[in-house]
């Protein structure tokens, strides 16, 4: 028996314990919690049996979710070591590496009140940054335990489905073979099976053409497959984009853990398929050694995932590019039942390996049964049933009840359609959503609030994204801001302004591959709501570089607190204070570096500090600039 991936920690409270991992083969559990080498708890497998859910992908790969209900409640701000047995194994047996040194057990530190809190988003593997994840298990192994985080919020693109470099697709289908999935037909004209694309034409580099060349799908393939131009920003590439369900299962295993590398590549070292172009062999050399140094920190990404408590919520890139940005791309994207299908993937890939340990009671007994029939015959009737149920799905969306709450929100499936136009992106949240969560946050205090895309942006950027999606192209730039629908945007400032809403907002955003750390003070509020908005992004991804810098040096000249242009450009009456970055030349604002962003939250809600913990080693906080404080 091995452990393809995990254990991570999720949802993990006082008197819940939630752990999910991949195995090779059923297992059975026992646990034994324990301080101080105390025993504190044992549940053996019968006792933990109403607890765990275990769904078989293949003959060799199984889900595990472990869900436990305790009696006694656990101590709080104190490390419980964790003594989890697969089939009586302990953890020396199928992952030597797990523990740090000189403890006996993976532990964790359940810690209700956030004092600290890890966050980070976009986790491209084939980028040439390092891994930011690389800074969280450094953190760990030199912080004492009772100063830990409370939690590691990953905001989105914890993987890419839609961007995958030919060596990580190459891996995946080495190790699909290891894991003995059925053969799912597929609603492809030009391959029926599964088995046939991870074998025999895996179409690298080239799954655009998978779709004849007519009328009818050309609309698909321009605004799924990607081969949209963004020249604003980069040029994004679907050309090995994720297809079968097996595929999205095989990348889940690879991006959290080294066992399935283990498996497939002798030493670490990725081999070349063959059939591949000149070009196309060029690409593959170099993102090679970029992919086998991934591959090589995953040991201590495993075993920081296997410590502390994470949370995660969607982006687009976790499912595709761009994903429900307007009407029409919905109309094109699900109305074509080869796209439905890469999107539902993808999306019941989320589902199994990230979104079931949010709230696992979200998802009934019902759903998970339906879950295990599609995996025992992939590509059937029930397939796309289950991922139409999927689209339709409502609770994505979660609160973990920290103190303040950190409140996750789904800006993907809750879209406000644009009553103009078809082309015209959607709100990132509609009128009911935004509306059940005005009364969630009545009462509170404070409450972290989490939402995958900057809710107020880079006024210059937003400025280009507007002119392009008057132009009718907002696919072009990704014109996906919370001010690019006045809808939600007006929903979503009343919201602020409203008088039983929290005192103090902190907002950790991503997305954008830049960071950047904003204080909103609402003018004429009577309440004096205070918002701070702590944008990280990416954990493994950046912005290109003279780009950034040409973007940030012209929003701070054209939007100045003097400048013209700001005042006629204010969206609601608000204070925007930047954080500067300390190592910021003059007239920067925004960092572009790899890494996680560490918040410290005072005793209010309101943050102390920011520090965006960079994957090259250093360590870069944020200060307050009075003097670029801006009326917007």
């Amino acid at each position: 028996m091995q452990v393809l991936a995990g254990p991570l920690l999720r949802r993990m409270t006082a008197d819940r314990l939630t752990f999910w991992l991949m195995t090779t083969e059923p297992v059975t559990i026992d646990l034994t919690l324990l301080q101080n080498g105390n025993i504190l708890s044992t549940l053996n497998t019968t006792q933990i049996a109403e607890y765990h859910t275990q769904l078989k992908a293949g003959d060799n790969l199984f889900i595990q979710l472990l869900d436990i209900k305790l009696s006694k409640a656990l101590p709080t701000a104190q490390a419980i070591h964790y003594d989890l047995r697969l089939n009586d194994l302990d953890w020396t047996h199928w992952a030597e590496d797990l523990v740090y040194p000189n403890q006996p057990f993976p532990f964790f530190i359940i810690q209700p009140m956030i004092t600290n809190i890890l966050h980070g988003s976009c986790r491209k593997p084939h980028h040439p940054s390092k891994d930011g994840l690389l800074r969280v298990d450094e953190l760990l192994q030199k912080t004492a335990p009772n100063d830990w985080p409370s939690v590691l919020m990953m905001s989105g693109d914890q993987i890419y489905a839609d961007d995958v470099a030919a060596p990580m697709l190459w891996a995946i289908h080495q190790l699909i073979p290891h894991l003995g999935m059925p053969d799912e037909k597929l609603p492809c004209v030009e391959i029926d099976s599964a088995h046939k694309l991870h074998k025999e034409t895996a179409y690298y580099y080239a799954r655009e053409t998978l779709l004849p060349e007519n009328k009818l799908n050309r609309g698909m393939i321009d605004q799924f497959f990607g081969g949209v131009r963004k020249p604003v920003f980069t040029t994004d590439t679907a050309q090995n984009h994720l297809i079968s369900l097996a595929e999205v299962l095989a990348m889940y295993a690879l991006v959290w853990s080294p066992k399935g590398w283990e498996l497939i590549f002798e030493n670490g070292v990725i081999s070349q398929p063959s059939g591949l172009s000149d070009e196309h062999k060029a690409i593959f050399s170099k993102q090679t050694p970029i992919i086998e140094e991934f591959a090589k920190g995953l040991p201590k990404v495993r075993r920081a995932l296997a410590h502390l408590p994470v949370a995660m919520i969607f982006d687009d890139h976790d499912i595709t590019d761009d994903w429900n940005l307007t009407a029409a791309w919905e109309e094109t994207a699900y109305n074509h039942p080869f796209s439905s299908r890469i999107i539902g993937n993808a999306l019941l890939g989320y589902l199994m390996c990230q979104g079931w340990g949010n709230t696992p009671e979200y998802f009934s007994t019902g759903l998970i049964n339906e879950v295990q029939n599609v995996l025992n015959n992939p590509g059937d009737k029930n397939h796309d049933e289950l991922l139409h149920q999927l689209f339709r799905f409502s609770k994505w969306n979660y609160t973990w009840q920290t103190s303040p709450p950190l409140v996750v929100l789904d800006t993907r499936t809750h879209r406000w359609r644009s009553e103009k136009s078809l082309e015209k992106p959607s709100g990132l949240m509609d009128w009911e959503a935004l509306t059940d969560l005005q009364q969630q946050l009545k009462g509170l205090e404070a409450v972290v609030l989490v939402s995958p895309a900057p809710i107020f942006g880079v006024k210059l950027i937003e400025s280009i994204q507007r002119i392009f999606t008057w132009a009718g192209k907002p696919l072009m730039v990704d014109a996906e801001n919370w001010m690019a629908h006045p809808g939600s945007a007006y929903a979503l400032m009343n919201m602020f302004r409203h008088n039983q809403t929290p005192k103090n907002f902190v907002i950790l955003s991503g997305d954008v591959h830049y960071s950047f750390v904003y204080d909103i003070q609402l003018r004429g509020n009577k309440r004096e709501s205070d918002l701070w908005q702590i944008t990280s992004s990416g954990i493994k991804n950046e912005f290109p570089r003279k780009l950034l810098d040409i973007f940030d040096r012209l929003n701070r000249w054209l939007y100045s607190p003097r400048s013209p242009l700001n005042w006629f450009t204010r969206r609601r009456s608000m204070k925007v204070m930047p954080h500067k970055p300390e190592t910021a030349a003059h007239g920067e604002r925004l960092l572009n570096a790899s890494g996680v962003s560490l918040v410290t939250l005072n005793k209010d809600g309101s943050p102390s500090e920011v520090v965006q913990m960079c994957s090259d080693g250093k360590d870069i906080h944020f200060t307050l600039s009075e003097q670029d404080a801006t009326w917007e």
